[in-house]
C-alpha cells in the first residue's frame, strides 16, 4: 500500500513541476516578445555568467557549439 501511495505523491508532484513549468515557459515567450531588447540584453549577460563559471551552453545534442542568443 505505501509502494502505491510514494507511487502516487510523484506521479502528482511530475505533473505539477510540468504545468509549471509549461506556464513559465509561455511566460517567458510573452516577455520576450513584449521586451525583445530587454530579454536579449539579460539572456547575453546570463551566457556570458555562465562561461565565466565554467558553464558551458549546449545545444539540444549534447554538443557545446556557440549558441546565437540572437534567434
Amino acid at each position: 500500500m505505501k509502494n502505491t501511495h510514494r507511487l502516487k505523491s510523484a506521479s502528482n508532484r511530475a505533473v505539477y513541476q510540468r504545468n509549471y513549468r509549461r506556464a513559465r515557459d509561455r511566460a517567458l515567450a510573452r516577455l520576450a516578445n513584449a521586451f525583445p531588447d530587454i530579454y536579449r540584453a539579460y539572456l547575453e549577460e546570463e551566457r556570458i555568467s555562465d562561461e565565466q563559471m565554467g558553464k558551458k551552453w549546449l545545444d539540444l545534442d549534447g554538443n557545446t557549439k556557440p549558441v546565437d542568443s540572437r534567434a
